[in-house]
């Protein structure tokens, strides 16, 4: 019991000190950072592991499929778990340039998030049906999956397009920025928004479908319901000059931070393995 809460508690804990960590200290030697990250892997693996036993042990279909889902929502932290070392991007085109390799590490890491994201709500949602709950499953499904064509698109300009810019700017001297870069970066302002909102909106439909097929308990459920449109609400606001709501806005729009209420269901999937009902068991 020891065992299996200290694994709980140390999964719950990632996303948070992933994002302390990553504001408070900003960007470190990979030297330190990847040999603390690889230790971090092997913890969270074993954590995982540990709280995937029972699973395991039922060898049922029906609850493989939901583990499966479950894995693929928790994967992504084990390599986000990095950008504690790696810090916020620069700021700076000469400081992009500089770190290039780790932006471009960066982006990659995402757009390969974003398809384990999809892949877990995939098997997530073909379970809640299987249990009896087709509308908010269905709803969440189809926002997901209208979502991460963005998402990838967007991870794809940041890590690519905006990786070459900035060596071209930086190479050319010139602080004056072409007249198609403004227009293009205001382009996929609206498209970041858009996939931010997706998400979350996804995300709260399938708070409200484990909540309707009870798997979870209704106080997790509606936390992760109303956590997930209070960061639809701030994600697609207008800009305002409110600096509360500009840092809200901000903080929830950042790529990795809409995929901590999937991870953090998951994990609490995870852990009540032995209490949930899969429709094989109904």
């Amino acid at each position: 019991m020891i065992a299996k809460n200290l694994s709980r508690v140390y999964l719950i804990l990632v996303p948070f000190v992933v994002a302390i960590l990553g504001f408070a200290l900003g960007h470190s030697r990979f030297t330190l950072y990847i040999p603390i990250w690889l230790i971090h892997t092997g913890l969270m693996s074993w954590a995982t592991w540990y709280l995937s036993k029972q699973f395991i042990q039922k060898q049922q279909q029906r609850k493989s499929h939901l583990l499966i889902g479950i894995l693929f929502l928790i994967a992504p932290w084990l390599f986000i778990a990095i950008f504690a070392g790696m810090g916020p991007p620069p700021i700076t085109a000469e400081g992009w340039v500089a770190t290039a390799t780790e932006q471009q590490v960066r982006y990659s890491i995402l757009v390969f998030s974003g398809v384990l994201i999809t892949v877990g709500f995939t098997f997530l949602s073909n379970q809640l049906k299987q249990a009896g709950e087709e509308v908010y499953s269905l709803l969440g499904l189809v926002a997901i999956f209208l979502a991460m064509p963005l998402f990838l698109l967007n991870m794809t300009y940041w890590g690519g397009f905006l990786t070459e810019s900035f060596r071209i700017f930086v190479a050319s001297g010139s602080a004056k920025r072409p007249d198609w870069y403004f227009p293009l970066r205001a382009q996929f302002a609206w498209i970041s928004e858009i996939e931010v909102g997706l998400t979350y909106l996804a995300t709260a439909a399938f708070g409200a479908s484990l909540k309707m097929t009870r798997w979870l308990k209704s106080k997790a459920c509606w936390s992760y319901i109303l956590f997930s449109l209070l960061g639809f609400l701030l994600g697609v606001l207008p800009d305002f000059s409110l600096m509360p709501l500009t840092v809200g806005s901000y903080f929830v729009s950042i790529p990795a931070i809409p995929f901590i209420i999937p991870y953090l269901m998951a994990v609490n999937l995870l852990s009540r393995s032995g209490t949930i009902q899969t429709a094989q068991e109904i």
